[in-house]
């Protein structure tokens, strides 16, 4: 007998039957609309994990960063003064009056300029000496590449009053080394000279502190970048003919360039609110020739006791370094996407 015979002794096959949703005896079985509401219940609480998780960042942030904002945008529209401050009274509103004020003051002005320029500098300098050393790290032995590591991180921790204090020895008019080593080649007469009694020579020594602080942190993170460079381009490079400015700029500019933006953007937003080195080198009272920004709006606030008009001077620069934060965080999900 063959398997056809024994299958058409057995009759036509049975109609299906169809799967009843609850089971026979009216319980959830696997597969059903029930497990499926428990799935997505456990999925949602999944979904929602991550955000409790971030929640106290999301808290600690808003206390810190969101309440003195909304204060100060809410007393910039002020006019508080010394008595709104000790007695406690509501300070009277007065719109885009202190706006129009320093936006009408020529001094305001001058001292943007000033800011501008002093950053400008300072991150230029930065960029250019940390690309230079972090270039001549990837030359060097690892020995020495780790001592100089050494240097840069003890450099970069150093306390701000310290380095200040460090940097107002080297440029003290009696006792500076700086003097001291000039005088050995233009004559004893520059004993005695004093860097500060011109602003120029003055923002010379503090641009000098800022970029000493600043160049570590450029130095190791541009030096991380260029260990990604792969090796095999750079010699097929050399092989085709190319000279070392050619394979700096077909081959190792593009792997580094995302991470020498930011780093130049961060440096911006630093050098812009530069206030401790000049604070502290101009001894607790800077001259106003010596004020940017950050310190024009302290003196107008505590100096003047016009608060309102302190807060509203932060409140542009506020506004003024937002198109470079938008610009960072812009480059940064675009190595996001990269990577």
């Amino acid at each position: 007998m063959t398997a056809a015979d024994t299958q058409e002794a057995a009759g036509p096959p049975a109609p299906p039957v169809p799967r009843d949703p609850k089971g026979t005896d009216g319980r959830p079985t696997p597969g059903n609309g029930t497990a499926g509401t428990t799935g997505k219940r456990r999925r949602k609480k999944g979904e929602l994990l991550p955000f409790l998780l971030i929640l106290p960042a999301i808290v600690a942030i808003a206390a810190v960063y969101a309440f003195p904002l909304t204060k100060t945008v809410i007393m910039s529209f002020q006019d508080m003064g010394r008595r709104e401050l000790w007695t406690g009274e509501s300070p009277p509103w007065v719109g885009f009056e202190q706006f129009t004020n320093i936006l009408g003051d020529s001094e305001f002005w001058s001292v943007t300029g000033r800011t501008v320029l002093f950053m400008a500098v300072c991150v230029g300098l930065t960029m250019a000496i940390g690309l230079l050393v972090a270039m001549m790290m990837t030359r060097l032995s690892t020995w020495v590449r780790l001592t100089l590591t050494a240097a840069l991180i003890a450099a970069w921790s150093m306390p701000l009053m310290v380095a200040a204090s460090i940097f107002r020895w080297l440029s003290d008019s009696d006792y500076g080394l700086l003097n001291t080593l000039i005088a050995k080649v233009v004559g004893e007469e520059f004993l005695g000279h004093n860097w500060f009694l011109d602003p120029w020579q003055g923002f010379a020594i503090i641009t000098l502190l800022v970029v000493w602080g600043a160049v570590p942190f450029v130095v190791i993170t541009l030096y991380a970048a260029l260990t990604q460079v792969p090796r095999e381009l750079e010699e097929a490079a050399a092989l085709d003919g190319a000279n070392v400015r050619g394979i700096f700029h077909y081959v190792t500019w593009p792997v580094i360039r995302p991470v020498f933006v930011m780093v130049t953007t961060l440096s911006v937003i630093w050098d812009f609110n530069v206030f401790g080195q000049i604070w502290l080198l101009r001894g607790n009272k800077p001259e106003p020739e010596y004020e940017t920004l950050g310190l024009y709006s302290f003196s107008k606030a505590f100096e003047s006791t016009s608060f309102s008009q302190g807060t509203a001077i932060a409140l542009i620069t506020v506004l003024l370094l937002s198109g470079v934060a938008v610009f960072y965080l812009r480059q940064l999900m675009k190595t996001g996407e990269v990577e």
